[in-house]
């Protein structure tokens, strides 16, 4: 009875349907990351960030002094008596007259003052750039190595693109309408969220490999069904786990880590999504085209 089971449900019949709802969320996302970008934080392109606890917080006085020493604030945001303020690179003459200006008649306790010059976000932005396409690059040469096939690398690099794209498109969306800005938590994210991917469509690809060689009587496509069906449990068993832990820890989490877990809760669902329904129709249509091209 269960492996009649397995063999009534066909997943991979509808594998155009999967692609073109992958498609339906990641053209947003990517048209607005063509048009907007990504709203940058000081990391990359430089800058100030200011955070002082005060009594009595007034922002009209705040801006007014820092319009009067000619120092723009790029962004201004208080919770209870705290204010953080991110501003151009300021020198530090004028951010201890700012200071000295603003500690009457509420004083000021410096919680953090950190200056990031424009040439070191620069340098950060292009190692960013060089180790996410080194990291595509190594688990491109792995997976296909282990798999003895090309398509299973290529496969497996196009769904982790999926993701990335995903969750890219996403922030670039959040930043245009609500200002949120990326930074090196933000980098630490995006890895985490291709190591989980991959690893996630290598227990498909393994799968897959096992009923080749147990059923190999079967065509590629029942093959891939059945791995798909078998393996579906545990990823969004595992997965789930993850998302309620993730969920929880962006409700109830401090304001520092909200959109780094934000990266991650989006990630972790898009690399649940993208192991089963854009990995596996992807090498079944590869092995299609393989069949076609040798027939010709």
């Amino acid at each position: 009875m269960a492996e009649n089971k397995v063999v009534i449900l066909q997943p991979m019949r509808y594998r155009i349907l999967y692609l073109a709802l992958s498609a339906a969320v990641i053209i947003p996302g990517s048209l607005s990351l063509i048009k907007n970008g990504l709203k940058l934080g000081i990391d990359f392109k430089g800058g100030s960030t200011i955070i002082w606890q005060m009594d009595n917080i007034d922002e009209t006085k705040i801006r007014g002094q820092f319009q009067e020493k000619k120092v723009s604030i790029n962004e201004y945001t208080q919770q209870d008596k705290q204010v953080s303020i991110q501003t151009d690179q300021l020198d530090s003459k004028i951010y201890q007259s700012l200071k000295t200006s603003l500690s009457t008649p509420s004083a000021i306790k410096e919680l953090s003052f950190e200056t990031v010059g424009p040439s070191l976000g620069a340098e950060l932005l292009k190692k960013t750039i060089t180790g996410l396409a080194l990291a595509a690059s190594l688990i491109l040469c792995y997976v296909a190595y282990r798999f003895k096939s090309l398509k299973y690398g290529v496969s497996a690099i196009l769904a982790m693109l999926h993701d990335l794209l995903v969750v890219l498109g996403v922030f670039s969306l959040i930043g245009k309408f609500w200002g949120v800005q990326i930074d090196t938590l933000f980098v630490t994210a995006l890895l985490t969220i291709l190591s989980f991917s991959v690893h996630d469509t290598i227990v498909v690809y393994d799968r897959i490999r096992e009923l080749k060689k147990k059923h190999s009587y079967l065509d590629f496509e029942e093959v891939v069904n059945r791995a798909v069906v078998e393996t579906m449990g545990r990823s969004i068993n595992n997965s789930m786990t993850i998302i309620f832990m993730l969920l929880t820890m962006y409700l109830l989490g401090g304001e520092t880590t909200k959109w780094f877990i934000f990266a991650l809760l989006i990630g972790t669902i898009s690399g649940t999504y993208s192991s089963t329904f854009t990995a596996a129709p992807l090498i079944v249509l590869w092995d299609k085209w393989e069949r076609k091209m040798k027939a010709r």
